[in-house]
């Protein structure tokens, strides 16, 4: 996910990614615990898109409080 992408979207559409995001995290973990996770890498990928996304949804909030 590109930061410019998660700009243009809704708070609402933010959160929902997030949701997601955070559901495919706990997949993953729990794939790893039981040895079934073939692309580790994919942790630190949906790690890192949930972190930015929550940046961005702490971007707007912020903006919207100061006007």
């Amino acid at each position: 996910m590109k930061p410019e992408d998660l700009r243009n979207k809704t708070p609402d559409q933010l959160r929902d990614d997030l949701v997601a995001l955070k559901k495919e995290a706990f997949n993953l973990r729990f794939q790893k615990a039981t040895n079934q996770l073939e692309n580790t890498a994919r942790i630190r990928t949906v790690r890192r898109d949930a972190a930015r996304v929550a940046t961005i949804l702490n971007e707007k909030a912020r903006d919207a409080a100061a006007n």
